[in-house]
């Protein structure tokens, strides 16, 4: 049987852990966000965003699966800011227009 005091230390290594945790998650955040500044910008001259008919602004796609306001920034695949660039996981190494769009577009989950 454990005693008070070793369930109560346990307790807190436990919590302290789950801060450290959280604030690494988000400063994580905050360095990809940083980060995506640094990235070269995605065009759909790319191979991969061709394969995803990638296009830079949603507003000008012709795509048969575009609906009108589904944009890389309500993207679930889409991390950044809603005007600009962030980055996206389909297109590691690549920053993507948070107004673009492609076939892959799911929308974040509310």
């Amino acid at each position: 049987m454990s005693r008070p005091n070793e369930s109560i230390q346990s307790r807190r290594r436990f919590l302290q852990l789950v801060v450290v945790t959280m604030g690494g998650a988000c400063m994580g955040g905050l360095s990809m966000r940083a980060h995506a500044d640094e990235l070269p910008h995605l065009t759909d001259a790319d191979p991969t965003a061709k394969a995803m008919n990638y296009i830079e602004d949603a507003n000008d796609s012709k795509n048969a699966l575009y609906k009108a306001g589904s944009t890389c920034a309500n993207c679930q695949f889409y991390h950044g800011p809603d005007v600009g660039y962030g980055t996206c996981q389909l297109f590691p190494g690549k920053a993507v227009n948070a107004k673009g769009w492609c076939t892959s577009y799911t929308p974040k989950k509310a």
